[in-house]
């Protein structure tokens, strides 16, 4: 019986279980609903400095609501999939961002440095959308494998 028991109080704890503010990789962060890399990032630069004891904490970073924080509170969590897009996207702004870097520390003109910047800047929304595409059509796959089965 005190087996029984103990199974059922870690069942109940894992399933309210949420996130460590305090301790979540980037990863981790971004797979609650409503914060994305920059968010993510935003979190990892506060708690540098902060100490986040509960989700209200998080109010004193700009740009968090209650949105986010209800989020938290109530352990929303995107889907793998979109977990997935958020981490492509991640990666596609972090090399935009390089690739601008190295632009802006060329020897090329003020207008060169302009229109590289622009192309960058397209290139890198394209790929954003071709990846959020590429999520909604396995999505609909999904869906409607489901739906025939």
């Amino acid at each position: 019986m005190k087996k029984i028991f103990a199974l059922l109080v870690l069942s109940v704890s894992l399933l309210f279980c949420s996130i460590d503010l305090q301790n979540a990789s980037k990863s981790e962060l971004m797979s609650i609903k409503g914060i994305g890399p920059v968010k993510a990032e935003q979190i990892i630069e506060y708690r540098k400095t902060n100490q986040i004891k509960s989700p209200e904490d998080l109010k004193n970073i700009k740009g968090f609501g209650n949105g986010v924080v209800s989020n938290i509170k109530e352990n929303k969590t995107v889907s793998n999939m979109k977990m997935k897009e958020k981490e492509k996207k991640a990666k596609v702004e972090e090399k935009r961002k390089d690739k601008i870097d190295k632009v802006k520390n060329s020897n090329k003109s003020e207008e060169e440095i302009k229109e590289r910047k622009q192309k960058i800047n397209e290139k890198a929304m394209e790929r954003k959308k071709d990846i959020k595409e590429k999520r909604e059509k396995m999505k609909e796959k999904k869906d409607r494998k489901n739906s025939e089965s």
